[in-house]
């Protein structure tokens, strides 16, 4: 058995410890309305850093993990995130704030079930592409995930969180398609999902999002306010940034400033280099995993590091997007980075199956066969091979 990622693992570390810095320059202000609540300077700063401890204790407990003992789980996993997410609806149990409903009660704090549901649908994507009667050429084989997909959706959307649900079709679909899936699936199915997108998007208070991502100066102090703030901090810090802890935008002018706009606060206090070495981080990241994914040597092991380096590059993406107005307002937060303990948790989680992935130990022959995945492997292969000459 080889030994774990150190690179890996010190990318990770480096996040952490960065989003640990900006949690507490975000939050160390407080307003006479907060110190009303008996919110000190340390509050969310000390709430941070005892997640913290409990994510590293799970992303221990998530490299010590087999991966035969991970693909075993992948379905009963599976259901049990979508009992979570079943679980915010019942009164004495979910959590209600802004007029949604996405947390549960879990002492001392909440857990947001969208998260997880996230990692689990990638463990089992992971095993469902990695079975023998998966054909990357059959619609049925196609449709079967999406359909599960769907179901998690229906019940995300009724929180509401569009953010979360689009982010899980965005992982569900790029993995599918990294195992080989026709376009032609994936572009059908696009067709017919956009009459449901856009009457999502008729809801009122989505509307007012995207025509403020469209024109945010249009309506500067109500819709557009969130994204012409994060424009603010973003030019005001220029090349090397303002200093650190010195941010304007975070006295009360950049609502969620510690959570899905800690991106622009980064940009204000450390500039054009601080947002260049957090991206170069997040980039490092996905490229240790598709690494690890790389040298795998079966099929699960393999779509599992995939979906597990997509599952937070792709995230990082959306908010860096987000914060720089070129994507509307989807309230997703910094993986490692922002404020926020369901996310940090999963990616914890996420970051011990690729450093437990990393030491080498593949499925048990039992459930793994040679021949299958070098079938699989090649049908894949003509397939790309056949996109590129075309």
């Amino acid at each position: 058995m080889g030994k774990y990622d150190k690179w890996l693992l010190l990318g990770a570390v480096l996040l952490v410890g960065f989003g640990s810095l900006m949690i507490y320059s975000c939050t160390s202000v407080v307003t006479p309305i907060l110190a009303k609540k008996g919110i000190t300077e340390f509050y969310y700063f000390k709430r941070h850093i005892f997640t913290i401890f409990i994510g590293f204790s799970f992303m221990f407990l998530a490299y010590k993990l087999k991966p035969s003992f991970i693909k075993k789980i992948a379905l009963p996993l599976l259901v049990f995130s979508f009992v979570l997410l079943v679980l915010v609806f019942l009164p004495s149990i979910g959590v209600s704030a802004g007029g949604a409903k996405r947390w549960i009660r879990l002492w001392p704090s909440t857990f947001q079930p969208s998260e997880f549901v996230k990692l689990s649908m990638v463990i089992f994507l992971a095993k469902y592409m990695s079975m023998p009667e998966y054909r990357t050429d059959s619609f049925i084989s196609f449709i079967k995930p999406v359909l599960i997909m769907l179901v998690f959706q229906v019940a995300i959307l009724k929180q509401p969180d569009f953010g979360a649900a689009m982010s899980l079709a965005f992982l569900t679909f790029a993995m599918l398609f990294l195992s080989g899936s026709k376009i032609r699936y994936i572009a059908s199915l696009s067709v017919f999902a956009i009459p449901v997108i856009i009457k999502l998007l008729m809801e009122p208070y989505r509307l007012r999002r995207l025509t403020s991502f469209l024109d945010p100066w249009e309506d500067a102090r109500g819709g557009g306010f969130q994204l012409v703030q994060s424009f603010i901090a973003l030019g005001s810090g220029g090349i090397t940034g303002i200093g650190l802890g010195s941010s304007k935008q975070k006295l009360s002018y950049l609502p969620e400033s510690h959570t899905d706009f800690i991106f622009s606060i980064i940009g204000e206090e450390f500039g054009f280099i601080g947002l260049s070495v957090v991206i170069a981080l997040f980039v490092f990241l996905f490229i240790r995993g598709i690494s690890i994914a790389n040298r795998a040597k079966d099929e699960f092991v393999y779509y599992l590091a995939i979906g597990l380096s997509l599952m937070i590059s792709l995230q990082a993406l959306v908010n860096f997007a987000v914060a720089t107005g070129l994507m509307p307002t989807k309230g997703l937060p910094l993986p490692f980075i922002s404020y926020g303990g369901s996310a940090l948790l999963v990616n914890m989680i996420a970051i011990g199956t690729l450093l437990s992935i990393s030491r080498g130990e593949q499925i048990s022959p039992a459930l793994y066969d040679k021949e299958t995945v070098k079938r699989k492997r090649a049908r894949r292969n003509v397939y790309f091979n056949k996109k590129n000459q075309s």
